[in-house]
């Protein structure tokens, strides 16, 4: 019943155009554009929105499935001293104040480890290159090995609550350009 309505309203529309002038045509067509975007406006607005607030307890349930899948699915073997050790080899024939970088991009990069005096740190990376206040830092190799020898994806995610170097309650930090085997690979590959 509307479509034929709708019709109809066109078809009346349609006739009396065909009579008037061009002057007069332009402007009511551009009348009825004016109404038609008002009139479509407070439908949505009367409506409501399209998509679920994203504060509401259902949506918070659903990030919260999704970051616990991806925890779920986090490597837990530790790294090893073998592979500790590698790193600080490497990070140590870099310049000073250069390392391993997770993310290069602008604000925020996540973890960093860069080669700072006689040893490296552990930074939040801001823009790509800026490490930020220290989280930890090592001036002796064993320390390293041994600290780093027992750390996986899972603890350096920020997760696991026994590593308290790592571990943070903000959600949006956890397991975000964090640390990983396969960060630590890639520098290596890279070279020194």
């Amino acid at each position: 019943m509307t479509r034929l309505l709708v019709v109809l309203v066109l078809a009346a529309v349609v006739g009396l155009f065909a009579t008037l002038p061009a002057s007069t045509v332009v402007p009511l067509l551009t009348l009825a554009v004016i109404v038609g975007l008002f009139a479509s406006i407070w439908w949505l607005r009367r409506t409501g929105p399209a998509s679920p607030d994203p504060s509401s307890p259902a949506v918070e349930a659903g990030r919260e499935r999704i970051a616990h899948a991806l925890r779920d699915a986090l490597d837990r073997t530790p790294f090893g001293p073998h592979l500790a050790a590698e790193v600080w080899d490497a990070l140590m024939q870099r310049p000073q104040g250069e390392g391993l970088i997770v993310e290069q991009h602008r604000d925020y990069c996540g973890h960093g480890l860069i080669h700072r005096g006689r040893g490296v740190i552990l930074a939040e990376i801001q823009d790509g290159y800026d490490p930020g206040p220290h989280i930890a830092t090592w001036t002796d190799r064993d320390d390293f090995i041994s600290f780093f020898a027992r750390q996986s994806d899972l603890t350096c995610s920020g997760w696991d609550p026994a590593e308290p170097v790592f571990h943070t309650e903000d959600p949006w930090r956890r397991n975000n350009q964090r640390l990983t085997r396969a960060v630590l690979r890639r520098f290596l590959r890279r070279g020194a």
